[in-house]
């Protein structure tokens, strides 16, 4: 059993930032790669970060100089750092990791709601 919480969205002005964390607990062997997706409006979900085992990042080009996606490992715990936010930036963020129980097992967070606005 495998536990997400999601934490760190909010309202703030256009240029601020946030940094969004995604804590895993419970019975797994390690997290591996880890995926950041945004849903605006519609169904579906935009991936803008990846970060890998080794802590090699993916941005999309949307966010690419403005997000930066790390890990603590120790600490089982995935974060997602937003600066210089617009107001298209507006969404639910999900993380997405992989995680090696037996297998290879893909869990989803519930989502945090980051508002962008004036």
């Amino acid at each position: 059993q495998v536990q997400l919480v999601e934490s760190g969205g909010g309202l703030v002005q256009p240029g601020g930032s946030l940094r969004l964390s995604c804590s895993v607990s419970g019975d797994f062997v390690r997290i591996n790669t880890v995926r950041w997706y945004r849903q605006s409006t519609g169904p579906k979900r935009e991936l803008v970060a990846t970060i890998t085992n080794d802590g090699s990042t993916i941005l999309d080009d949307a966010v690419e100089g403005r997000f930066t996606a790390t890990r603590d490992d120790a600490q089982s715990k995935i974060y997602l750092q937003m600066n210089n936010l617009r107001p298209e930036d507006t969404a639910v963020y999900y993380c997405n990791p992989l995680i090696m129980q037996l297998g290879l097992n893909s869990y989803w967070g519930q989502g945090t709601r980051v508002i962008v606005s004036s």
